[in-house]
């Protein structure tokens, strides 16, 4: 089955909003800087739009060789290679180093969150691995991902969501990396890897979903139950205990490559 690369994403900070990419750069953990810094409380404890909906009007941009964060009206910016404090922090079960990116960006984002909040930086030479019974066994390093590298996704499957809802819902609500074109909805439930050029990606556990899916990324406000209400009645995934949208996926082949938008990919059958 062929179809097309419609959408590329990246999401520098996890739960801030997202960049759109023209092209990105593959590497063993994911796309390039994708996830690679995360918002942490005084504990250590990661921070997303589950508890904090406002971090979807956190701008992020990667410029002259910094992450910038914006907000109406103000901004931060750090370079993207700093190494401050080394922390311990933690993304569900996994405890990670990371490097602290110092007293300004915390005021910064504690400010903005109305709490005491850091910004860290995943530390490259502690690896985290994503659940090996989801890889085949194979070794998978990942960054701050709830689990796993990358994420797609297929506008079908969101076009019929909609459909199924009743408006119009913005790709945001479901930050995939990838979002396939020119496929019927849920194809990417049936694929088992997909192919474009050197890149082979392999598609595992379907994504469990969950509240972030509700929060409007222009408001930070929670919308009400949906998406989430209409998923659970067809999309409820008995051995996950989730409703399921979209799937995991990892590199196998072609990490150091690129993938370009609106390029075509071989989507391969499990």
């Amino acid at each position: 089955m062929r179809a097309s690369l419609g959408r590329l994403f990246i999401y520098p900070v996890k739960s801030a909003a997202g960049i759109e990419c023209e092209q990105v750069r593959l590497t063993p953990q994911g796309f390039e800087h994708d996830r690679e810094w995360m918002i942490v409380d005084a504990t250590g404890q990661f921070l997303t739009q589950r508890e904090a909906g406002r971090l979807a009007l956190l701008s992020t941009a990667i410029e002259g060789g910094r992450l910038r964060l914006s907000i109406p009206g103000d901004g931060i910016a750090v370079d993207l290679d700093h190494g401050g404090a080394s922390v311990d922090v933690r993304v569900w079960r996994a405890h990670c180093r990371a490097f602290d990116a110092g007293a300004q960006a915390g005021q910064f984002l504690s400010d903005f969150l109305g709490r005491p909040a850091r910004l860290v930086r995943f530390d490259m030479s502690k690896p985290r691995l994503s659940a090996a019974e989801w890889t085949g066994g194979r070794d998978v390093p990942t960054l701050f991902s709830d689990g796993y590298p990358l994420l797609v996704l297929s506008q079908g499957s969101i076009d019929d969501l909609a459909a199924r809802v009743g408006h119009a819902l913005p790709v945001q609500r479901f930050r995939p990396n990838i979002l396939l074109d020119g496929v019927a909805p849920y194809a990417e439930d049936a694929a088992g890897m997909l192919e474009s050029g050197e890149v082979r990606l392999q598609l595992t556990k379907a994504c469990t979903r969950c509240a972030i899916t509700t929060i409007d990324h222009l408001t930070g406000d929670r919308t009400g139950e949906e998406p989430l209400a209409t998923l659970k009645g067809y999309r409820f995934d008995r051995q996950l205990q989730g409703v399921v949208f979209g799937r995991n996926a990892y590199a196998v082949a072609g990490a150091g490559g690129t993938l370009t938008r609106a390029t075509p990919v071989s989507i391969i059958a499990a």
